[in-house]
């Protein structure tokens, strides 16, 4: 199998696994705060990762810090919006990622794009309007939700420079992984300790963490493991690995299968179900992954004369 197609299959267990986190960091929203979530999710991740520190490379440090605050900053704006919006909205408005990645590429890069992949990435927005059938007002927990798209379609883009950059001498992708690990951690510390400072050592921050913790119930607990472990640790590797094989713009239409698992995962643990309209969204979103392959995507003309 051709290393772009591996790449594919990576990226695509990668959102197979975010599409069934939204019911988990659905529950640890009742019961805590986004930067709580984010702290102990990847504290897990650390402490699994952390031997590999051992002989990381300079470089593998500098780009997995830089990718982890940009993670970081996403996962906030997207769980707090989560918070404040069903799992659902909360899922198609991370989809518009699909849109999103070749806009800034334009505009902030200077790159164009063939029109098959531009017409990939309509069948995928087309997909997930008709799977986003509720009808309640927009909302803030919506707004904060695509601002964290905004900064997620930029660390998709940045693990492309990354990989573009270093094609040489390639990164390794469970070091990056533990370095991203690490900003994420250190960043949700940092501010977990300025909000409870904020907040008089209160019910937020580090210093509510214990009593939070003493009323998670057994399926919190069974959802925050799942976070840290599968949904961090192999998730960000396997990230980190795919995008070194696949562009920016093809790996935004993988990640818009997102709200499709979601949905099937809300089906299977929820008991929701899709209509017609959602079904024929679903439909859509996978032919354009499918259509998105039948040609290749266009380079920046930097990139080609590289």
């Amino acid at each position: 199998m051709k290393p772009e197609r591996l790449g594919l299959c990576a990226l695509l267990a990668v959102t197979v696994v975010w599409g069934t986190t939204f019911p988990a960091m659905k529950l640890l929203s009742a019961h805590l705060d986004a930067l709580q979530i984010i702290w102990l999710r990847f504290v897990i991740a650390l402490a699994v990762l952390a031997p590999l520190w051992w002989g990381m490379r300079s470089a593998e440090r500098r780009w997995g810090s830089a990718l982890g605050l940009l993670l970081f900053i996403a996962f906030w704006l997207q769980i707090e919006g989560l918070a404040r919006t069903s799992s659902n909205r909360n899922a198609f408005v991370t989809g518009l990622s699909v849109l999103v990645v070749p806009l800034i590429a334009m505009a902030a890069l200077g790159r164009r794009y063939g029109w098959q992949l531009w017409a990939a990435c309509a069948m995928a927005f087309a997909g997930m309007t008709l799977m986003f059938h509720e009808n309640e007002p927009w909302n803030l927990g919506d707004t904060l939700t695509l601002a964290s798209t905004v900064f997620y379609a930029v660390y998709i883009l940045a693990l492309e420079e990354c990989a573009r950059r270093t094609a040489a001498q390639p990164m390794r992708a469970t070091r990056m992984a533990a370095a991203q690990a690490s900003m994420m951690a250190l960043a949700a510390t940092a501010l977990l300790l300025a909000q409870a400072g904020a907040a008089d050592g209160s019910s937020t921050g580090l210093g509510g963490l214990p009593s939070a913790l003493r009323q998670l119930p057994a399926s919190g607990w069974v959802a925050l493991v799942y976070l840290g472990l599968l949904a961090s640790v192999v998730v960000v590797t396997l990230q980190a690995w795919g995008q070194q094989r696949v562009d920016a713009l093809r790996s935004a239409i993988v990640f818009g299968l997102e709200p499709v698992f979601a949905a099937l995962t809300a089906w299977a643990l929820l008991g929701e179900r899709l209509g017609l309209a959602g079904v024929g969204g679903a439909t859509l979103i996978v032919a354009a992954l499918v259509f998105s392959q039948l040609q290749p995507a266009a380079r920046p003309a930097a990139a080609a004369q590289a």
